[in-house]
């Protein structure tokens, strides 16, 4: 049993998402981190960063239990750990791996500091507004021309897509049009229609 101690934030969903796609039992724990419950001296026990979502495996790689931090370490754990949704050549491995760590190192920050300065800020700051939407739309019309001969980032479904996937589902947060990138709206209009993806989007309830 995997334990999931999350919230419904892109990152938390990521795992949400892979742990249904990949039919593994689990049960959710609730982490609120607008109460902060992420700095509990129990949760640090589990994530010393402090940050959301983490896994705790009951049955590790030598049977014993182990706790994972950081979305994307998690999603490569849990594709090892089943031997799917990463590609098993090395190519493959390889091409997957680098569109995870673009959404990683890139979508995910970018898109997060757009979601702050545009919903969280107490006050306009116009040069980060600008600075982060900026780059955010550039991040965009990389995906789109990633996407626009091929049915996924990589060379199949894989933990790339859906890393990046739950930070596209808040395109209205960071005030854009996918039918601007027609590419990835057929990319997220394909993946949002898959019951796995769904099902983990609602998680935590």
């Amino acid at each position: 049993m995997i334990q999931l101690y999350t919230w419904s934030t892109p990152n938390g969903r990521k795992v949400s998402i892979m742990l249904e796609e990949l039919g593994l039992e689990y049960v959710t724990h609730p982490i609120n981190i607008g109460k902060n419950d992420q700095f509990t001296p129990e949760y640090i026990a589990i994530n010393p960063n402090s940050k959301i979502p983490a896994i705790v495996d009951e049955q590790g790689p030598d049977g014993k239990p182990i706790s994972i931090m950081e979305s994307g370490a998690i999603l490569i754990y849990l594709a090892e750990k089943t031997g799917k949704l990463l590609p098993a050549s090395a190519r493959g491995r390889s091409v997957a791996l680098q569109w995870l760590m673009f959404q990683m190192g890139a979508v995910g920050p970018m898109f997060g500091q757009v979601h702050h300065f545009l919903r969280a800020a107490k006050e306009p700051v116009p040069y980060a507004i600008e600075r982060y939407t900026k780059e955010t739309q550039r991040l965009y019309g990389v995906l789109n021309d990633r996407l626009k001969d091929r049915e996924y980032l990589a060379d199949e479904y894989s933990v790339a897509d859906i890393a990046t996937y739950p930070w596209i589902a808040r395109y209205e947060w960071h005030k854009t049009r996918l039918e601007d990138f027609p590419n990835v709206k057929r990319w997220f209009d394909a993946l949002s229609a898959r019951p796995a993806v769904q099902r983990g989007m609602a998680i935590p309830a």
